[in-house]
């Protein structure tokens, strides 16, 4: 992309504004929209900085929910519970988190910028009540279609006897899930626009938690009673939903939000939003027909398959839920306030303000987890019913899945500015052309590679989809500071490769040193992650990294504070 001057967390450059500043009341939010450029990135870290320590809550209770899945049910279980899980998961993402976050929350700010707070309230009452009759719908559509979406997402399962039967059971249950993120998503459409992080970042990990009681509690009674233990984790889904909602109420209250859906849909905002929404939910379709004929293409490999790319892809999406997608989720209202106002300027700045601090922790993420893929692996899972071959299998689709890291958090910024300019064609063209390449390396890859291929083919596809996002916004926006982001990449991507190095060659070191007992089995993994870190947090600060200063500053001066 073009380039502009780096003007944004260099040296002496002043600290992330507190996280709490963006936490007051109505009054400070109005004028939280009013912020300039400078101030708008001054606060991107810290904002971050509150979603990554909710996001870290939650993808920590996330592994342990993994932990404990993988210990406690089978591989064919797994399976099962993994596609069924996904169908409402994929409309939370098409209905909710995508359509909302990039179609009514950039409308509510405009809304707020333009018409005033009654007017941003009337707003949301408004797409509340639809979202509410589009959600019931949906959710009453999913139970009753249930076999057609399961023979759509594994129709494979066919070859092994009752795996259809069992997944169609438990996709039935779970399915009602999506009425409640859906009602959560917008919630969080509306806090993150008042810049209030701490409730929507902080509530996903009570989801896990339903998880983690119910697979531990329930499967030996259900098992008693004849039923699927596997139906514990569709428990855990519906109650984690609810807690979720539950727990925006006091926060939407302070804004002024809490009050009844209305169902005036002549509201200009939100014939603007459903505009918006309409190729929002075209190109995230596109993007989870990808997920479907992933799914699809590994139902019909061994069984198992889709369980070692779940895990893969939960060890994945830890690292860039922690920060990538936070730096993502505290961009997106900066990026819609600016553009509202017509700073465009402003708007190419905060773009590349995002994408350095994204690359930094995308390309350290990318090496740590392909370097030491099966010693994570084996430390995090293997126990229980998740034996050796398990581990090594989910290692393999680690290592290739791993590569696409630093790609995903370049898409998540570059998306973020499409989104918030109301740019909602461009992304739908790019997921058309990625879905291309994801089924063209998927079909050419699989058969000599098996599940490992699918992974290589997420990741080759993820590589088209940043390239052409990349070209695309560069024709829009002219000079986006490419040789700022290049210059800041190659010092991270060093960083990285170093501590990835020294920490396979640790690694390797003590395994064999050690025995074959679970403990001795840590031991590789929890050295090679240590090791990583300091060489790589060493690197990046001789090799004179700002990003390593942008984000670490907050964090020492909050703890200063609390000291």
């Amino acid at each position: 992309m073009p380039s502009v001057p780096s003007d944004s967390n260099s040296k002496g450059a002043p600290e992330a504004v507190e996280p709490e500043r963006a936490e007051g009341d109505p009054a400070e939010q109005a004028s939280a929209t009013q912020l300039s450029g400078d101030e708008e990135r001054r606060q991107i870290t810290g904002r971050a900085g509150v979603v990554a320590a909710g996001t870290l809550a939650s993808r920590g209770l996330g592994l342990v929910r993994d932990q404990v899945l993988a210990g406690v049910f089978t591989r064919a279980e797994t399976d099962a519970f993994f596609v069924a899980f996904l169908l409402p998961n994929v409309l939370r993402q098409l209905l909710a988190e995508g359509a909302v976050q990039t179609a009514v929350l950039p409308v509510l700010s405009e809304t707020r910028e333009k018409h005033g707070e009654a007017e941003a309230r009337r707003f949301f009452r408004a797409m509340r009540g639809l979202s509410l009759i589009i959600l019931l719908v949906v959710s009453v559509a999913g139970v009753l279609g249930a076999p057609y979406l399961v023979e759509l997402f594994a129709g494979g399962y066919h070859q092994y006897p009752g795996q259809f039967e069992r997944t169609v059971t438990l996709a039935r249950w779970v399915f009602p899930y999506i009425f409640f993120m859906g009602t959560a998503a917008l919630g969080v459409a509306a806090l993150n626009t008042y810049r209030r992080f701490v409730a929507t970042s902080f509530a996903p990990a009570l989801l896990n938690v339903a998880f983690i009681v119910f697979a531990l509690a329930l499967p030996g009674w259900l098992g008693a009673r004849g039923d699927e233990r596997i139906l514990a984790m569709a428990f855990g889904a519906l109650i984690g939903g609810v807690l979720q909602v539950v727990a925006q109420w006091p926060s939407l209250k302070a804004i002024g939000y809490f009050e009844r859906p209305s169902f005036d849909f002549r509201h200009p905002g939100v014939r603007q939003a459903l505009r918006r929404m309409a190729p929002v939910l075209v190109g995230v379709g596109v993007y989870y027909v990808d997920v479907v004929l992933a799914r699809r293409f590994l139902s019909e490999l061994d069984l198992g398959s889709q369980s070692y790319f779940a895990y893969a892809l939960r060890l994945c999406d830890f690292p860039q839920g922690i920060f990538v997608m936070a730096l993502q989720t505290a961009t997106l209202p900066s990026l819609a306030s600016l553009f509202a106002r017509g700073e465009r300027e402003e708007v190419a700045k905060t773009f590349s303000y995002g994408m350095r601090l994204a690359l930094f922790v995308g390309f350290a993420a990318t090496a740590g987890v392909v370097g030491l893929a099966e010693p994570l692996v084996v430390l995090i899972f293997q126990r229980g019913e998740f034996d050796a071959t398990s581990a090594h299998e989910t290692a393999r689709s680690l290592m290739a899945l791993g590569l696409h890291i630093w790609m995903v958090a370049a898409v998540r910024q570059l998306v973020a500015v499409f989104y918030a300019m109301g740019d909602t064609r461009t992304p739908v063209l790019v997921a058309a052309l990625d879905l291309a390449a994801f089924v063209a390396l998927a079909l050419l890859l699989r058969g000599p590679f098996g599940h490992v291929g699918v992974s290589l083919a997420v990741a080759g596809s993820s590589g088209v989809q940043m390239v052409l996002l990349w070209y695309w916004l560069g024709k829009r926006l002219g000079h986006l500071g490419n040789f700022e982001i290049l210059k800041s990449g190659a010092r991270s991507a060093l960083a990285a490769l170093l501590a990835a190095g020294g920490a396979y060659w640790i690694a390797q070191l003590v395994k064999g040193a050690v025995g074959s007992d679970w403990f001795s089995r840590l031991l590789p993994g929890l050295a090679g992650a240590g090791v990583f870190c300091a060489i790589f947090l060493v690197a990046a600060r001789l090799l004179g990294s700002e990003e390593l200063t942008a984000i670490g500053r907050p964090l020492l001066r909050r703890m200063r504070r609390r000291a």
